[in-house]
């Protein structure tokens, strides 16, 4: 075998320290309605945007990629956390493990590198609105948002790689909620450095390069906004990238705060990393079919259409069994 021998065939999670088990129902409760929420919110705007012809907008796109990165990630990482406090039940198997650690890591770097395709949706629109419809068709955003599926498969195959190569005698227990590469590596007893920095490195490149980009691309969009003469048009010139600014906001802030907070030297302890890495993972998938919903013109539009048609219709068929 090209891996090292292991001292155990499993590992076990460990819930939040601190809590106490009557709570566990509760709290599994809790995740539960969370995943049903996070999954009926992205399978919406998957089924909505692909059935409403008028939103085949490359935005809109967009958005179902992300919603899709959103639900996948829900499903490997809540079933487990759900039956760790439902059913106490804590063992993940040695390989398994290894396989939720490969898509965590793989969905967060996807995720990231389409809100970098979103970020140059919105620098092409405001820049060049004329020539928006012919530089970005549904199939160059496509084309885009599949590479950057592409992308992180091979990397993340080295990072799952490098960790299986060292020897595992220590403890089993993973201090999280899902297996990740940190909490895993951790667990060698060997020397992990060299884990460590490959681990940490590709992280800051899935996280830097989309987020270096972002940033500059809105720098050159605000200014170009206030260089609009109207005030009207500089209103709806930037309502377009609203909803795009609260989601990328709501998927880096949390985790520049964290990665900042370790590079100061402050460390959190176990519970308050597990609870504050859970909220910064499904919290966006939570909130963003709801920016979707709310905040972006067309769909809510195609909503308030559905439902007026579906009350007129309900009010011809009252008056018809009515008369």
């Amino acid at each position: 075998s090209p891996f090292q021998t292991v001292c155990f065939i499993d590992f076990k999670l460990w819930p939040i320290s601190g809590l106490v088990p009557k709570y566990y129902g509760p709290v599994s409760a809790t995740l539960f309605l969370l995943y049903l929420a996070i999954a009926a919110g992205n399978i919406f705007i998957l089924v909505f945007v692909r059935y409403e012809r008028s939103l085949h907008k490359p935005s809109y796109v967009i958005f179902c990629h992300l919603a899709l990165s959103d639900v996948m990630f829900g499903t490997v990482t809540l079933p487990k956390t759900i039956s760790l406090y439902w059913f106490n039940d804590r063992i993940v198997s040695f390989y398994s493990c290894f396989a939720q650690m490969y898509f965590v890591h793989f969905l967060g770097a996807t995720h990231s590198f389409i809100l970098m395709v979103m970020a140059l949706d919105r620098f092409i629109a405001i820049r060049s609105p004329l020539r928006y419809n012919s530089l970005f068709t549904n199939t160059t955003v496509s084309a885009l948002c599949g590479i950057s599926w592409f992308m992180p498969i091979s990397w993340m195959f080295g990072v799952v790689f490098d960790a299986l190569s060292l020897p595992f005698c220590n403890s089993n227990i993973i201090v999280h909620c899902y297996c990740d590469h940190l909490s895993i590596i951790n667990l060698g007893c060997e020397n992990i450095r060299s884990s460590t920095v490959l681990g940490l490195s590709l992280a800051m490149f899935s996280l830097l390069i989309p987020l270096g980009f972002i940033v500059l691309s809105y720098f050159i969009i605000i200014f170009s906004v206030l260089k609009i003469s109207s005030s009207k048009g500089r209103i709806r010139a930037w309502s377009t990238c609203t909803p795009q600014l609260m989601i990328i906001c709501l998927y880096y802030l949390p985790r520049c705060f964290v990665y900042l907070a370790n590079f100061v030297g402050y460390t959190f302890n176990a519970s308050v990393r597990i609870v504050v890495v859970m909220l910064y993972s499904l919290l966006p998938a939570l909130v963003n079919p709801i920016i979707y919903c709310f905040k972006t013109k067309d769909i809510k539009e195609s909503l308030k259409m559905k439902f007026s048609n579906r009350k007129i219709n309900l009010l011809r068929f009252s008056c018809f069994i009515w008369l």
